[in-house]
């Protein structure tokens, strides 16, 4: 029987969750995650088509790249210490070690904003070099210098979700980073469109929408642990974090070296033309896998406290329910993809249906990504970081080689190809590691549901099709869509849920309905 969890002090309420409580945490905070997610994904559509319009091509460009430079900077600032709060900070709370939390916190919020401060100085002071030498373009001067502005507000606000969840808050997060701060950004955007808009304004009400949340974030943090104390009340442990962290730093920053070099290497080897089908078709498959990123990032803490205090056992029954649901997710969208991929891509303009073998090969990848499970966050939250380095060495080794042998023959394709062999290769690493390590796998014998749901809806979908040409106008492809998620549906609930998933589901309607009855 599932019990809802009891109501405690922040520091030490984790200690003895049982299953039944975690369980329920990762599910609805994937949950809490994933709806953020989405509001973040229509906010931010909104705001860009606005921006576009206000802006044209050339001034939207500007701002484009101006962010981009912000994003590097934001990264080497943060110094992977996201991460080590996440972990650190849930591990010191079920161990109740509140001098060993305030602690992290300071090392943590410390350490990034001299580090945001230093990054920022350096923009600013050398932003006419970066303009002039990297992108020939003296007009961005003025903007990277406005954008140097805001690094240690953007440093701050990853650094604070990252404690926050720590502390097994994913609503909070949630609100100020996926809510607050692209609806603040549309207010203030919507709010200046009576003034001669340009590149300079975009970016200012870029960084005061950060501001808002990272005062937002703050004012959370404070409520789960109060920052009102003596610095003398804390236990730090500098040579341990930073151990952790530097990895984590290095892995992230090749993860985004991949992938501007991917771009760069489809456009020398490729066509300018290649570029735009493969972003809008990669941009596709990413947005399929968001329910999976946010059962992950939901799980992080929970896997973190679980090796603190040696419950393997439970670990893998999360390891393998956890995956169970992103792949019973995933497979109508995987499915959407492949069978019609030209429609999806139409979507954007007939221009882009060249790519439609490439997000065939990209939605297989996608879901090789998800379906061998959460193995980089376990590796990750278990502490074992230089391991995840070798990984991203591993990953980037790949990518770059395939890139170059792939893309020159086959351009957009070769470029899906390449994705498709190195999250092949580094997963099923992954996959072989955490057995290795831990004698865990994401796999049991409920699995088969979501596959045997998956291979009869598809052979129904290609018959559906026959009948209904999903290519011939829109309507016909919403149908096989509606009839594919529909059919789909249907097999799931008539292959059944096991008691514990019955449970856990009834346990959160009956806390959603108690929130709604509430207010």
């Amino acid at each position: 029987m599932i019990e809802e969890p009891v109501q405690v002090s922040p520091v030490g309420r984790a200690k003895k969750a049982g299953f039944e409580h975690n369980i329920l945490f990762v599910a609805e905070g994937g949950g809490v995650t994933f709806g953020g997610k989405m509001v973040l994904s229509v906010v931010r559509l909104v705001t860009a088509i606005i921006l576009a319009r206000l802006l044209g091509a050339d001034q939207y460009g500007l701002y484009r790249l101006t962010l981009s430079v912000a994003n590097i900077a934001v990264v080497l600032a943060v110094f992977g210490l996201d991460t080590a709060l996440l972990r650190y900070i849930a591990i010191q709370v079920g161990r109740g070690d509140e001098r060993g939390v305030w602690g992290t916190l300071q090392i943590g919020l410390g350490l990034t904003t001299l580090l945001s401060v230093l990054t920022g100085t350096l923009l600013y002071a050398f932003a006419f070099q970066i303009a002039d030498h990297l992108f020939g373009e003296p007009r961005i001067v003025f903007l990277l210098k406005i954008a140097s502005l805001i690094i240690p507000f953007l440093t701050l606000s990853e650094v604070l979700v990252g404690a926050l969840r720590g502390f097994r808050r994913m609503d909070r997060p949630a609100i100020a980073q996926f809510v607050a701060q692209p609806i603040v950004r549309l207010l203030l955007v919507l709010g200046l469109l009576w003034t001669d808009f340009d590149a300079v304004l975009a970016i200012i009400t870029f960084g005061l929408a950060d501001l808002a949340a990272s005062l937002l974030l703050l004012y959370y943090l404070n409520q789960e642990f109060s920052l009102i104390r003596s610095f003398r009340q804390a236990s730090h442990e500098l040579r341990e974090i930073l151990n952790f962290s530097i990895p984590v730093w290095l892995s992230e920053m090749m993860f985004k070296f991949q992938g501007n070099l991917q771009t760069l290497l489809i456009g020398s080897l490729g066509t300018v033309v290649g570029v735009g089908i493969f972003s809008v078709a990669n941009q596709i498959s990413l947005v399929s896998g968001e329910f999976s990123s946010s059962l992950n990032i939901s799980a992080k803490p929970v896997i973190a406290e679980l090796y603190d205090r040696g419950d393997l056992k439970q670990l893998g029954r999360i390891y393998q329910a956890t995956n169970k649901w992103v792949v019973m997710f995933q497979m109508p969208v995987f499915l959407i993809m492949v069978l019609f991929p030209a429609a999806l891509l139409s979507i954007f303009g007939e221009s882009f249906t060249d790519g439609a073998a490439a997000l065939v090969v990209l939605a297989v990848a996608g879901l090789i990504r998800v379906g061998t499970g959460m193995g980089g966050i376990i590796i990750d939250m278990t502490g074992h970081t230089r391991l995840k380095l070798v990984n991203s060495i591993v990953r980037l080794v790949v990518y770059i080689g395939f890139n170059l042998l792939l893309i020159p023959r086959w351009g957009v394709i070769g470029a899906a190809a390449a994705i498709l062999i190195g999250e092949g290769v580094i997963n099923l690493v992954r996959l072989g590691q955490v057995y290795y390590l831990f004698r865990l796998i994401p796999y049991n014998f409920s699995f088969y549901k979501p596959l045997l749901a998956a291979a009869v809806t598809t052979a129904s979908a290609i018959f559906f099709g026959r009948i209904l040409p999903p290519d011939l106008n829109l309507i016909n492809t919403l149908a096989n869509i509606a009839f594919l998620v529909g059919l789909y549906g249907i097999l799931i609930l008539l292959l059944g849920f096991s008691e514990q998933e019955r449970q856990m589901m009834a346990v959160m309607t009956r806390r959603l309905r108690a929130k709604i009855w509430r207010k």
